[in-house]
C-alpha cells in the first residue's frame, strides 16, 4: 500500500504475524487521558530515521504494513474503545486511513488528530495544525473539544457501492503533470511551500513555452458532467473540499465550505493575465468567456482517459464520480 510498509516497531504481538499493536510502553504524560489509537507511517518524510518517544498508557500504537492490516487495526481500535484517532503521516497517509475508516468503524466516527509529517501537509495547513505538535497536546485539545469540521471528497467507479478513495484534493490534466514535477522537486530537497512555488513556476513556464502538441497545452479530452457539460479538452480539472491551500492560493475563490471545482479549457487562453486573478481568489468578467470556470456543487462526473491525482498520489483514470463525503471532526490544538 502506498505510504505504508516496512518492519513493524510493535513490541506486543496481538493475534497473528500481521498484527503490530503496542500498548503505550511508558507513561510520558501526566494529566487527563483519552483512549487514543495512533497510526504511524514510518515512511513519511519527517518520520524517516526519526526516533520515537514513549507513549501515554492510553495510546494504542500501530504501524500498518498493508491495506488489509490497516482495516483490521481500525476495527481493533473500535473494539478497544478508542475515542480519538491520531494519524502521524502526510496527506497520503490520511487518505489511506479515511478511505477505510467509515467502513471499519461502522458508526459515528471519533475525532481525528493530525501529526503532520509528510512533504506538503495540505490538510493540516488548512486546519491550522502546526508541524511538530506533540501527541499529548492533541489529546488534551480533544478533551477540551477544540475541533474543526471538514468534509472529505469521495471518488467512485461505476458499480461500486463504496468509494474507491476518500481524500481532499483531486486533479487531472496539468495537475497530474505538476504532481510529477513536484515529485522530482522533492528529490532535489524541496518540500512544503518551496516545492509548491517552484512547481507552480515550472508548470507556468512549460505551458507558456510549449508547442501546441505539448501535453501541458493540449490538455485532456475528458467528458465532464457539470451544469456546463463539455468534452474539453481540459487544461486542468481541480476539485477540493479544503478551505485554504498552501501559499495562500485561492483557485476556487474566497475560502468557503463544500466541494469546489476549477475547470480550465485547453489550451489556456490569456494565462499570464488569468493566473494571478485565479490564484488570489478574485474574479473578472472575461474569465468564463476565456474558458476559466469555477463551480460549487455536491458532485460531478468525469470520464477520464488519463490519470488523476488524489492527495499527492497518481491513480488510473476512467469513468469516475466525485462527490462530497462525510463530515469529519478534526482536533485543532
Amino acid at each position: 500500500m502506498p505510504g505504508f510498509g516496512g518492519e513493524s516497531v510493535a513490541e506486543l504481538s496481538c493475534g497473528g504475524p500481521s498484527c503490530a499493536l503496542r500498548i503505550g510502553v511508558a507513561p510520558s504524560y501526566v494529566g487527563p487521558l483519552i483512549r487514543t489509537g495512533l497510526i504511524w507511517n514510518q515512511h513519511s518524510h519527517r518520520n524517516r530515521g526519526a526516533g520515537r518517544s514513549p507513549l501515554p498508557d492510553s495510546v494504542l500504537d500501530v504501524v500498518p504494513e498493508d491495506e488489509s492490516q490497516l482495516f483490521a487495526e481500525l476495527r481493533r481500535f473500535k473494539a478497544a474503545g478508542v475515542e480519538l484517532i491520531a494519524i502521524d503521516g502526510g496527506d497520503g497517509t490520511i487518505r489511506e486511513v479515511l478511505t477505510r475508516l467509515p467502513e471499519a468503524w461502522g458508526g459515528a466516527l471519533p475525532p481525528i488528530a493530525l501529526a503532520p509529517s509528510g512533504k506538503t501537509n495540505a490538510l493540516a495547513l488548512d486546519l491550522g495544525v502546526p508541524l511538530g505538535t506533540p501527541l499529548e497536546r492533541m489529546m488534551a485539545a480533544a478533551l477540551a473539544g477544540k475541533t474543526k469540521r471538514r468534509r472529505c471528497l469521495e471518488v467512485l467507479r461505476p458499480g461500486q457501492g463504496l468509494p474507491e478513495r476518500r481524500g481532499f484534493l483531486f486533479g487531472t490534466g496539468a495537475f497530474v503533470r505538476a504532481t510529477e514535477l513536484a515529485q522530482r522537486n522533492h528529490g532535489l530537497g524541496l518540500f512544503d511551500n518551496a516545492a509548491i512555488g517552484v512547481t507552480l513556476a515550472g508548470a507556468t513556464v512549460r505551458t507558456l513555452l510549449g508547442a501546441p502538441s505539448d501535453p501541458w497545452r493540449r490538455g485532456e479530452s475528458a467528458r465532464l458532467c457539470t451544469p456546463q457539460a463539455s468534452d474539453g479538452p481540459w487544461f486542468i480539472l481541480m476539485a477540493s473540499t479544503l478551505k485554504r491551500l498552501p501559499l495562500g492560493l485561492r483557485p476556487f475563490g474566497p475560502p468557503h465550505e463544500g466541494l469546489k471545482l476549477l475547470a480550465v479549457t485547453a489550451p489556456p487562453r490569456r494565462l499570464l493575465s488569468a493566473l494571478p486573478i485565479i490564484l488570489r481568489g478574485a474574479d473578472a468578467p472575461w474569465l468564463a468567456q476565456q474558458g476559466y470556470h469555477r463551480h460549487d456543487l455536491a458532485a460531478f462526473a468525469v470520464d477520464l482517459p488519463g490519470a488523476f491525482v488524489l492527495d499527492g498520489e497518481i491513480f488510473e483514470g476512467g469513468d469516475l464520480s466525485v462527490r462530497e463525503g462525510p463530515e469529519l471532526e478534526f482536533v485543532v490544538p
